[in-house]
Formats: structure tokens, C-alpha cells, sequence
């Protein structure tokens, strides 16, 4: 099935992941990959690593965001950016939501 050019958010449902987190992919190719991650306050994304390189948007909410042991306070309008196979996690300080960019594409979140 081809991807959609217009994205309605509406029309994608959210997965729980449990723990205070939900996820919504809202488009990919085998290329790139934006996903939506809900957060309520405490939730913890958890130290991680994977292969591809992660670009990710402070949509809303204030998190602690951890890169390879460096950690800093990241609040609605700021980003941060994941080389690959880098430990990094997060906290959920005030309720809010990530969007991320993957290249490539999550195979594990399809």
C-alpha cells in the first residue's frame, strides 16, 4: 500500500505503550519515518539505542532529554537530534508530546 501524501490526524488511531506514553505513526517510506509520542507527566521513555538517526521536536510539555549522559531541560518549540546507536532517553516533566523523524524508516515500530 502506497503512503498518503495528506495526512489526517484524525483518522490515525494512537497505540499504548504503557507507562504514560502513547504513540501514533502518522507516515513513512522505507527512507523516513514521523511518529507522534504522548506523554503524560512521568513518563519515561527509556535509555535506548538503535540504528537510525533520530531528529525529534518538543511539540508541547517540558522534558529532561538524555543524549549519551549529557541531560538538559527541553520545552514546546525545541528539538534535539540522535546520531545512530546513541543511548538516549527521556522524562516527562509537564504533560506533552515528541514528534520524531527516523531515517531510516522504524521496521520494529510496523
Amino acid at each position: 500500500m502506497a503512503q498518503e501524501v495528506f495526512i489526517d490526524d484524525a483518522s490515525i488511531g494512537w497505540e499504548d505503550l504503557g507507562g504514560g506514553l502513547r504513540r501514533k505513526i502518522m507516515a513513512y517510506d522505507d527512507r523516513v519515518m514521523l511518529v507522534k509520542v504522548a506523554f503524560e507527566t512521568g513518563g519515561v521513555g527509556s535509555i535506548h539505542q538503535h540504528p537510525h538517526t533520530q531528529i525529534s521536536h518538543v511539540q508541547e510539555g517540558v522534558f529532561e532529554v538524555d543524549i549519551a549522559g549529557n541531560k538538559q531541560i527541553l520545552k514546546a518549540g525545541d528539538a534535539f537530534f540522535v546520531p545512530p546507536n546513541t543511548d538516549h532517553g527521556c522524562r516527562c516533566i509537564e504533560q506533552g508530546m515528541l514528534v520524531d523523524v527516523f531515517s531510516p524508516m522504524r521496521e520494529d515500530f510496523v
